[in-house]
């Protein structure tokens, strides 16, 4: 038992956690951005992608229009988090009130089936890591249209073609990108076509501030700019990708991309410390898991807790949580997702359970329909902005691990995602970030793996005043619990809440994670509650923006390295 939770932690450990040294000893300018009238904000994991959202606000642009113009620059400058090959889920509230939920989460291929990555009865976890197969129909472009169109003021082309510049131009390379790099490097030289752009001639990763430019890139982008999603889900884009999938053993069809729709969902609406907040539903399972952890936590005074209680009360409603999760989320379409999971009811039965000196044991999934009486790369990334027009968006967007499946389509520049490792394979078998789940989330056609990307929106007297999500894995719902916590339960500005030690405990493995920031005698006194203490050096990357004063306060991840 031992020997396998080691192997996880060898394999979770760069994906959960952030991959870079905790945050001392450098500045991070231009992460976070207000526009000079102060009345628009961003916040993203790179400057460059928040300049370029400033200059399409200098434009006419509003926040819709600078979330989607970082989304694109994004897939340029962190390409092994993100970009167009993957899929992200949109949370808006509009100026003219609306609040939608747009789906762009990558799908299954018609061709896809329960056991695709079995072999000899088990499950081959690189099958859906790595190449063809690990592949889902990407859902971003479709996504980024449709939020362009409810809501943006500028055009298509006007968020597109600032970052078409920018990869033709090139970009200096980044620690993480480096490091990212280097880690998938003998994954990258499997594919050619990726390999010329993050590899350099001889088969090495480039070193830091090294200028990458990805001139096929920029091409899509401008092909995108100039014929819309039309290009991507019907055109050249679909048909190279068709034909590379048919030569190298892959199940994407042409059909497959013109049949893809980014779907409106209906938010998570949860309420907490006197806020109404809105999460996205499955297939993410972040909207539904953030709002029963809080409702959990209601039900213990936090403030008159120590420290360490309050740590191991939040440690112990994850728990319970990742276990309903492993059980019953899914896919909305394919699978009934019991919507009481977020009942303060069943959250009281969860609390009782809750032993304030010691951790519990072999804990199970809950049955919320039953009659109740009264790891740390950031893999991923998220995106906030908000004007002071009423526009407040959060968009997490991801290709998985790093770089994806490592494909790039010859031609395309475009890095495509890993998302089919996010099924369950096989029941009981872990993912790549240590998930385990139910047939709820088993592989089948067309059907949409489950998420724990976590966009949320903040509501005060039916105002908006936060909007915030994060990147690493699942970590995202742990980060996004701790600092709603920090900031509406405690009445910390955003960017206190940011600094604080975090935690995350999963189920699955039954350890607690915590950063090195933990002060000892916290970490002491958990152990001694029968926490098993696995320490990192720094977890996830969040992204927040608030409302104070009538003024927009955007804030950016401290702890990412530049």
């Amino acid at each position: 038992m031992k020997k396998t939770i080691f192997a996880l932690l060898v394999w979770i450990f760069p994906l959960l956690c952030c991959a870079q040294l905790p945050a001392t000893g450098y500045t991070h300018t231009g992460y976070a951005q207000v526009s000079n009238d102060g009345k628009v904000a961003a916040a993203s994991v790179n400057p460059d992608a928040t300049r370029i959202a400033m200059e399409v606000v200098k434009r006419g642009g509003n926040a819709v229009d600078a979330a989607i113009a970082i989304a694109f620059a994004l897939g340029v400058v962190d390409p092994q988090n993100s970009g167009i090959g993957g899929g992200c889920f949109v949370l808006v509230r509009l100026a003219d009130g609306r609040i939608l939920a747009i789906d762009g989460r990558e799908m299954a291929p018609a061709a896809a089936q329960r056991d695709m990555f079995l072999q000899n009865g088990r499950a081959n976890p690189e099958l859906s890591r790595t190449g063809a197969l690990a592949i889902g129909i990407p859902g971003s472009v479709m996504a980024l249209h449709k939020l362009q169109r409810e809501g943006g003021r500028l055009g298509f082309a006007d968020v597109i073609l600032p970052s078409a510049e920018l990869a033709e131009r090139g970009f200096a390379v980044s620690p993480v990108v480096a490091e990212r790099s280097a880690a998938t490097a003998p994954d990258i030289k499997k594919f050619p076509a990726t390999a010329a752009i993050y590899l350099d001639k001889s088969g090495q990763p480039f070193s830091v501030n090294t200028r990458i430019k990805n001139p096929d890139l920029a091409n899509t982008y401008r092909q995108l700019a100039k014929l819309g999603p039309d290009y991507f889900y019907r055109g050249d884009f679909a048909n190279k990708t068709a034909e590379w999938m048919k030569k190298n053993g892959g199940l994407i069809t042409r059909d497959d991309f013109s049949n893809y729709q980014a779907k409106l969902r209906q938010p998570v609406v949860s309420q907490f410390a006197g806020y109404t907040l809105y999460g996205f539903p499955p297939p993410s399972s972040g909207g539904t898991h953030v709002a029963q952890i809080l409702n959990i936590l209601e039900n213990f005074d936090l403030h008159k807790a120590t420290t360490s209680e309050r740590y191991h009360l939040v440690a112990e409603a994850m728990k319970f949580a990742f276990a309903d999760r492993a059980h019953w989320l899914g896919d909305a379409d394919f699978t009934k997702v019991p919507a009481l999971l977020t009942s303060k009811a069943y959250a009281k039965t969860i609390a009782q359970k809750i032993n304030l000196n010691k951790v519990a044991n072999n804990v199970v999934h809950g049955d919320p329909d039953v009659d109740i009486p009264h790891l740390m790369n950031k893999h991923t990334t998220h995106i906030a902005t908000a004007d002071l027009d009423g526009n407040w968006v959060a968009i997490t967007s991801t290709v998985n691990t790093s770089f994806g499946s490592k494909v790039v389509i010859p031609g395309t520049g475009v890095v495509m995602n890993n998302q089919m490792d996010d099924f369950s394979a096989q029941v009981g078998v872990a993912n790549a970030f240590g998930l385990v789940g139910s047939d709820a989330n088993a592989v089948a056609a067309k059907k949409r793996p489950l998420s724990s990307m976590s966009p949320t929106l903040v509501f005060k007297d039916n105002q908006p005043v936060m909007t915030l999500g994060a990147a690493g894995g699942p970590t995202i719902i742990s980060q996004v619990v701790q600092n709603l916590l920090y900031t509406l339960e405690f009445g910390m500005p955003a960017e206190e809440a940011i600094k604080q030690p975090r935690i995350h405990e999963q189920w699955n493995p039954n350890l607690l994670f915590v950063e090195a920031a933990m002060p000892d005698m916290v970490r002491k006194a958990l152990a001694q509650k029968g926490h098993d203490i696995n320490v990192w050096p720094s977890m996830g990357a969040s992204q927040i923006i608030q409302l104070r004063d009538g003024k927009l306060v955007p804030v950016a991840e401290p702890r990412i390295a530049k």
